[in-house]
């Protein structure tokens, strides 16, 4: 896949552009780790570029100072990221762009529904609860209510790098998905879709929780005419109960004292074999090991 890029009036080709896109709703931890480290050896393998994007859509989940926190973790972690940060705070006009022409196609309604309203009637599939279109009758012009994108039937099909052939129907395996809250926030399914396109991404490195949301992700990014990144779901880290690692399940944030052996330990969990001796290198020495040995096909 190729993204082309226009600045001063000439067209940049980039073959590879990356992103790392943690949440500041705490400090990095192993397993944001791993999906950091396996995002950006994708990048530089590929002679691309690695951007970093801060996902601060919901302010209420956020802990003060987490976002230039994150950022100074990953400079000391040897991370060099291409261009500006972007954080999705400051962006809200162009989701609701993206909702105002998703809107135009007589794809979205309000739904008055409560969460124990779609409890109590919705069904729950493989992938989890299936929104049963209670509201699908509403306009999209209530107010203080949830916006919701009309699915249908029709396969999704992508492939992943990692996982393979993965298909969904939306309307039967999710159904229709909320756009923005009742409380005015542009819900993440949107929002990731449209800073992907306008950072002109065409890889997507990110962990198997996000797997299932992927078909959504690109129903949205048909509807909107935008390319479709290539996707790679890494296996989650989890703790000592199988829990994935977050900062829901108050997992420790990684100690920058501890760089080059954190390092080291999430290139094992990608199923790299670093020698034993470059835990005790600087942080530069074992980016480049890495780099030179990186081998995707490895990762369980």
């Amino acid at each position: 896949m190729v993204s082309c890029i226009v600045k001063n009036n000439q067209t940049e080709t980039i073959a590879y552009r990356g992103r790392f896109a943690p949440s500041p709703t705490g400090l990095l931890h192993f397993g944001s780790l791993v999906t950091a480290v396996s995002s950006y050896l994708e990048a530089k393998v590929h002679d691309g570029e690695w951007l970093v994007r801060i996902e601060d859509l919901d302010a209420s989940r956020e802990v003060p100072g987490a976002s230039s926190k994150i950022l100074y973790m990953l400079e000391n972690l040897g991370m060099v990221w291409d261009g500006e940060v972007i954080y999705q705070s400051q962006r809200k006009r162009y989701y609701q762009d993206a909702l105002n022409s998703i809107r135009r196609l007589g794809l979205v309604y309000s739904c008055t529904c409560s969460r124990k309203e779609i409890a109590a009637s919705c069904i729950i599939g493989e992938i989890g609860p299936i929104y049963p279109g209670t509201c699908r009758g509403n306009l999209a012009s209530k107010k203080h209510t949830a916006l919701r994108v009309r699915t249908d039937n029709k396969p999704i099909n992508f492939e992943d790098v990692l996982r393979g052939s993965i298909a969904q129907r939306l309307e039967s395996d999710t159904g229709d998905f909320v756009l923005r809250r009742a409380d005015g926030t542009f819900a993440y399914q949107l929002a990731v879709v449209v800073d992907d396109a306008e950072q002109n991404i065409t890889h997507v490195v990110r962990g198997t929780d996000l797997l299932e949301s992927t078909p959504r992700q690109i129903y949205l990014q048909q509807l909107l005419g935008y390319a479709i990144p290539s996707y790679m779901h890494l296996p989650i880290v989890t703790n000592s109960s199988g829990e994935k690692l977050s900062k829901q399940t108050r997992a420790d944030p990684i100690d920058l004292s501890k760089a080059p052996s954190l390092l080291v330990a999430a290139l094992r969990y990608l199923g790299q074999a670093p020698p034993d001796e470059l835990a005790n290198c600087n942080n530069s020495s074992i980016w480049q090991w890495a780099i030179e040995n990186w081998k995707r096909d490895k990762i369980l």
